[in-house]
């Protein structure tokens, strides 16, 4: 018994591994990954509740201030910072790191663009004529397209080039709405009106336009992925 003890002291246990410090140091060469599809899907979900928040408050007379549109605009600022942090932060993306950027931020300005119009509309007492409902419904079209298109990237690429097609009609006939209402517009005799309708008009075609940069992105994301 007294050689057994002996043996023991003289050759100790070696010490159990410590878990938090082999966690840590994994940690630090594999940073935790992220769902950036999800994060996508969930940003282009507020982007269409934002621009379906825009119709709506574009149908309610007289004009109120578009406190709704403006709650929307900045719970999708919220989740495009979130998801730029962990960008900066993962190892690695299902995609292009720069095209997943470039299309939340291209989501970003459809609703930056949508809410501005809004306010301007509201602050100028602009009413909404034919061509900005018209041009507000293409929005919406082309952003609903889009939406399904990132929940389809990763699993069904055809579906996806299916809905950029959609979307690019619809910013196609947006355009030409916003070029027939210019016509209409320059041919009437209150110049104060026309120019604060105009204004109204740019804002909304440079949300037709973020959306159709959006669609360029995607498009470039399904083909790397091919």
């Amino acid at each position: 018994m007294v050689n057994e003890q002996h043996n023991k002291d003289n050759n100790p246990q070696p010490e159990k591994p410590q878990p938090e410090k082999k966690q840590n140091l994994f940690s630090a060469f594999f940073p935790r990954e992220y769902n950036f599809e999800f994060m996508l899907a969930h940003q282009s979900d507020r982007t269409v509740a934002g621009v379906k928040a825009f119709i709506v408050w574009l149908e309610i007379q007289p004009l109120v201030n578009p406190l709704e549109l403006e709650s929307i605009e900045n719970e999708a600022d919220t989740l495009r910072h979130d998801m730029e942090d962990k960008l900066i932060r993962s190892f690695s993306t299902p995609f292009d790191r720069q095209d997943i950027y470039s299309i939340s931020r291209q989501m970003d300005y459809i609703l930056n663009f949508s809410k501005e119009t809004a306010k301007e509309m509201y602050a100028f007492g602009v009413q909404p004529d034919t061509t900005i409902l018209a041009m507000a419904k293409y929005l919406l079209s082309g952003t609903e397209c889009i939406s399904r298109g990132i929940r389809n990237i990763k699993t069904d690429k055809g579906a996806v080039e299916e809905e950029i097609r959609h979307a690019r009609d619809s910013y196609n006939v947006m355009e030409e709405a916003y070029i027939s209402g210019m016509t209409e517009l320059l041919k009437t005799n209150d110049a104060m009106c026309a120019l604060r309708t105009r204004e109204i008009y740019h804002h909304l075609r440079d949300a037709g336009r973020a959306m159709r940069d959006t669609l360029d992105v995607l498009h470039n994301a399904v083909i790397d992925l091919a």
